[in-house]
């Protein structure tokens, strides 16, 4: 039996944990896993555990039957003839900071001048951006049709389309989007008429997505019905740059992503709110310099 205990530490480092141990209690995690996977995962949290806290108990062969780790500064653990004991400390350890060594000084100055350059960057960027996001019939673009195209640029000018299907909606997807046959046959236009006004929407402009394979294979799918260019047509993925800044995440789907960077989005499964919130995901990512075209 393992128990740890969590405070104040980064999401996805909670995250994470929860694929190996269960949550009983906030930040209480109690699990069973080999002696090899545990000291794994303590060294993944003294990695990524950011400025909080964790102890850390667990089965030992001695007296108690247990022993302990703890990550906080006020506490440190000894033994005493093999009996573990968390000893408190009237005076906590100051935490040295970068700066005392001339190529910790150098380090500290490389990284200033790198974020200078992300926080200079991003202003050219960012405003040549269009977030773009589909609504479907179903996951196969061989054979499922496009129901509805979002999208937005960083002016925020927008883009929203029903398309006239010839098929029946799956009542999931219908449950889902909230599209149904008699918004398709009131506000629906032809899928050639949506693409043709989509690309002269988004003109030159560099093109995101969140899990954009599946938006882009869609919309290259229509175009080759169509009849229409699509050799141009490209759509940057958002999930790479989000796995590189949040690395144990329980999962990537968008709405967990969207909590992550705390933006709102109010009516999930539309295209064009998914291609704001997409639209917000992209400009943060720039802005911190995880994202770049």
């Amino acid at each position: 039996m393992i128990v740890i205990t969590l405070t104040k530490v980064p999401k996805s480092l909670r995250g994470d944990l929860t694929k190996w141990y269960q949550e009983i209690q906030t930040g209480v995690y109690v699990g069973n896993v080999s002696a090899r996977i545990r000291e794994q995962l303590w060294e993944r949290i003294a990695q990524n555990i950011g400025s909080g806290e964790a102890t850390m108990v667990f089965n030992a062969k001695n007296e108690l039957g247990y022993q302990f780790r703890t990550t906080r500064k006020d506490r440190e653990v000894v033994d005493l003839d093999g009996v573990p004991f968390m000893q408190h400390l009237k005076t906590v350890p100051a935490v040295r900071e970068l700066g005392f060594s001339d190529m910790a000084k150098f380090h500290k100055a490389k990284k200033m001048a790198q974020r200078s350059r992300s926080k200079g960057a991003p202003s050219a960027t960012t405003s040549d951006l269009v977030a773009i996001d589909v609504e479907t019939t179903g996951l196969d673009s061989a054979q499922d049709l496009i129901l509805s195209i979002g999208a937005v640029k960083t002016s925020q000018e927008e883009f929203y389309r029903l398309i006239k299907i010839d098929q029946s909606i799956p009542p999931k997807i219908t449950e889902l989007t909230g599209i149904d046959a008699q918004m398709l046959n009131d506000s629906g236009v032809p899928v050639a008429t949506a693409l043709e006004e989509l690309l002269a929407f988004v003109g030159q402009k560099q093109l995101i997505g969140y899990n954009a394979k599946f938006d882009e294979g869609f919309l290259q799918a229509a175009m080759e019905k169509a009849g229409i260019a699509s050799s141009d047509f490209a759509i940057r993925d958002l999930i790479p740059a989000v796995k590189k800044h949040s690395r144990f995440l329980p999962n990537y789907r968008l709405d967990t992503v969207l909590k992550e960077f705390d933006i709102e989005n109010q009516n999930p499964h539309n295209a064009l709110a998914d291609a704001k919130a997409t639209l917000a995901l992209g400009t943060k990512l720039i802005k911190n310099g995880t994202f770049r075209f």
